[in-house]
């Protein structure tokens, strides 16, 4: 398959990485031009704006999000929903809030654009053993993009899973993030005393 991969901080270039390494034709896009170059080192093709990004993909085209939550990813997608077309597909895996993800499925499939939230983690290490990835959206958009996410995940039936509807993948997510950080905090606290 083939897809954008809007955003190339540490998680998303390495799941940029990843993929290219499952033979998948991942097209890189961020802000700096010397994160792009490091993309295209790894094997992707580079773009220096998302308009290039789209305009490299063959339809259905699919655009996964890695960029911050809040505005930074209400500003991509809004962008990406004038770029887009019936029939292409949005991917926002970064740690958006569920109610968010609700409300970008609802302006994307205004235009015929679909959209799956997915709940992403593996931080440095998901290159090499693999994500977790939680996913919010219709059945059978998932299952269209079922070989991306055997790939990014540590095997082919393991390590990812449509959770529900819109907004399903970020709210697993947000739950994951809260016990995990309270194991954290707890190991912290146990490692003082």
């Amino acid at each position: 398959m083939e897809l954008a991969m809007v955003g190339l901080g540490k998680m998303g270039l390495n799941m940029a990485t990843r993929l290219v390494r499952g033979g998948h034709r991942v097209i890189g896009f961020a802000r700096t031009a010397a994160t792009v170059q490091t993309a295209v080192d790894n094997g992707a093709e580079g773009a220096h704006s998302l308009e290039e990004a789209v305009s490299k993909l063959k339809a259905p085209r699919v655009a996964w999000t890695m960029v911050p939550a809040g505005q930074t990813t209400d500003d991509t997608i809004q962008q990406l929903s004038s770029l887009l077309s019936k029939g292409d597909i949005v991917i926002d895996g970064g740690n958006s809030n569920y109610k968010d993800s609700i409300r970008h499925a609802t302006l994307l499939e205004s235009k015929g654009i679909e959209f799956l939230d997915c709940g992403t983690s593996g931080g440095v290490w998901g290159i090499s053993e693999g994500y977790s990835l939680m996913i919010g959206g219709k059945p059978e958009v998932v299952e269209k993009m079922r070989p991306i996410f055997e790939t990014l995940a540590p095997g082919k039936d393991l390590g990812w899973g449509r959770v529900g509807p819109h907004g399903a993948g970020h709210f697993v997510k947000m739950i994951h993030n809260g016990i995990e950080y309270g194991m954290m905090q707890a190991l912290a606290e146990g490692s003082i005393s």
